[in-house]
């Protein structure tokens, strides 16, 4: 019986692994979930969504977007964490419903992709928004995530400030 050389056994014993971690970044999510029930209607609500050049004026979290969202475009997003640190992204934006749904995604697959929205529905006493991001991918293992449901919140409070002073 000959010896299998090092080199083969080295490969058989690489690929399985390197499959396992392709399959399990694949599978590796995480889900932020941030919602608040603002006392307007959608169509205040969406019309400030709208308004990316006022962005850097009162939301603490995407502090700045261009261009304007429209449907297929990819557009630049920075966004500030809690620590002052910035992260910049380009996402496609995927869906653009007026006053319901704002969706935009990116990434790397199998790194980290994103698949952001902001869900708006009438309820009584003004509208819900709901901002859901489902995340992918083998850095989730790694990234501290722990700030970033916390800094969807701050943009849900900041936007129902802006809304209601705008509608004033």
């Amino acid at each position: 019986m000959s010896k299998m050389p090092s080199a083969q056994k080295t490969i058989r014993i690489i690929l399985p692994l390197l499959g396992i971690f392709l399959v399990a970044s694949f599978l590796t999510t995480k889900t932020f979930r941030a919602d608040i029930t603002i006392a307007a209607p959608p169509e205040k609500v969406w019309a400030v969504l709208m308004d990316t050049e006022s962005y850097p004026d009162w939301n603490p979290t995407f502090v700045a977007v261009s261009p304007p969202y429209a449907l297929g475009v990819k557009i630049s997003s920075r966004v500030m964490k809690p620590d002052g640190a910035f992260i910049d992204m380009r996402p496609t934006v995927t869906a653009l419903v007026a006053n319901r749904e704002l969706r935009q995604s990116g990434g790397l697959p199998g790194i980290l992709t994103y698949n952001h929205s902001w869900l708006l529905r009438p309820v009584d006493g003004g509208t819900l928004v709901r901002q859901i991001d489902v995340d992918r991918g083998a850095f989730l293992w790694f990234w501290d995530t722990s700030w970033i449901e916390p800094a969807y919140q701050r943009a849900n409070q900041a936007l129902a400030q802006r809304v209601l002073a705008v509608t004033e």
